[in-house]
């Protein structure tokens, strides 16, 4: 039996043979083993890549802060944040400023989900301009008010001030937890992991035959995988071992994958997310697509649940807030809650391939949680939280109780 082993630092490989027992014939078989480093060469020449995420995400992070500065964000200034154009001084970082890349180019624009559905796609593209505008015209005008049920400005959580609109929404909460699954779930599932993108025109024959995209050390597909890794690792300071820093890196999918770290009920889930991603990179290189196939579909699985998990908890947790009579508390839990649950709509079963959600079942469970009551989130129902968190876990592999505690 002949096995061929990757390993990770040069992914250089060797051969052995060993003997049937039963009848001691040889037979050939490959056997590609699972990096423990995101680290993979040609000729001695890294051929990992994903500058281009990691630049998104840094804008991204950038306009956390914004969304605190009523002196001087307006409309105008993060809305070019968002679509930011070349040379522009939009950041405090010159390389983001001198990038030709955006974020908004590339909310909900996926091929498997959106290519074919453009005006879904504008209008969730449209969604984070409206929470700018929110933020900016409701929200800093009261900066400095109290807020009340039907009246914006500023609540309490603990020591913390936080800053919702009339309906106790936080903008930024919502602005942030829909662009992790509106960019970085969106492009990752169901762009970077399509075939449609990892498989288009000559890609396998390509990779098969080690053909390089010009001018680079890595084939398309090779650079395509890696391109749906920095969606989630690209930010870590050691990108080859993520898992050292996991949670503190961005304060998007890293984060929140980091969170499940520290569940009982979840903490195994980031090594496996990190395992498939290295072992689906090892496949492509070793041209086994069948076994790239299958990392796909387990990140697939773990980041959409990550998700659920996470809409779920945030529902959840806000009744201890309510009862403890820490209305600061369950308003911030609930945007978050708010923001999880829209980026339900870029999850995907990996059974099925399609959405988990449809975009009308969660424009009607972001339409509960504000137009339910008289005053939005404010004086939302235990049963109202609890019938979304029983719909959405029934869709994944968790328990409504897994993910509360």
């Amino acid at each position: 039996m002949k096995k061929l082993f990757l390993y990770p630092l040069a992914l250089t490989s060797f051969l052995f043979f060993s003997c049937d027992d039963d009848d001691n014939s040889p037979e050939t078989q490959n056997e590609i083993t699972t990096p423990t480093e995101y680290v993979f060469e040609r000729d001695g020449v890294s051929t990992v890549s994903f500058s281009g995420q990691t630049t998104r995400i840094q804008m991204a992070e950038e306009m956390i802060p914004a969304f605190f500065e009523p002196s001087t964000s307006t409309v105008e200034s993060l809305n070019a944040m968002y679509t930011h154009e070349e040379g522009a001084n939009n950041f405090s970082n010159n390389t983001l400023n001198s990038s030709g890349k955006n974020i908004k180019s590339k909310v909900a624009t996926s091929i498997d989900f959106f290519a074919s559905n453009t005006v879904e796609s504008a209008q969730i593209q449209q969604d984070f301009e409206t929470f700018i505008a929110g933020q900016v015209n409701e929200v800093f005008p009261a900066w400095n008010s109290v807020a009340e049920p039907g009246v914006p400005g500023q609540i309490a959580e603990g020591t913390t001030p936080r800053y919702i609109n009339a309906k106790g929404l936080e903008y930024d909460q919502a602005f942030v937890k829909g662009l992790l699954g509106a960019l970085m779930t969106d492009q990752m599932l169901n762009n970077y992991f399509s075939t449609a993108v990892l498989d288009a025109g000559q890609n396998i024959e390509n990779n098969t035959n080690e053909v390089t995209e010009e001018g680079k050390a890595y084939t398309t597909m090779e650079h395509k995988w890696d391109e749906a890794y920095g969606y989630i690792f690209g930010n870590a300071p050691d990108a080859a071992n993520p898992l050292f820093s996991l949670g503190e890196d961005d304060n998007y999918l890293n984060k929140y994958l980091g969170r499940q770290a520290g569940d009982p009920d979840f903490e195994e889930a980031p090594q496996r997310v990190f395992d498939a991603f290295a072992l689906g990179r090892a496949a492509i290189v070793a041209k086994d697509y069948e076994l790239r196939d299958g990392q796909i579909e387990i990140i697939r699985k773990e980041i959409s649940e990550m998700i659920g998990i996470r809409a779920v908890y945030y529902l959840q947790i806000a009744k201890i807030g309510f009862n403890n009579g820490d209305i600061g508390a369950a308003l911030h839990d609930l945007s978050e809650g708010y923001g999880f649950v829209y980026s339900l709509r870029f999850t995907r079963n990996p059974d099925t391939n399609a959405p988990n959600f449809s975009s009308e079942e969660v424009d009607g469970y972001l339409t509960q949680m504000l137009e339910s009551s008289d005053h939005g989130l404010w004086d939302i129902s235990f049963e109202t939280l609890d019938e979304l968190s029983n719909a959405i876990a029934a869709r994944f592999d968790f328990t409504v109780e897994e993910a509360n505690n």
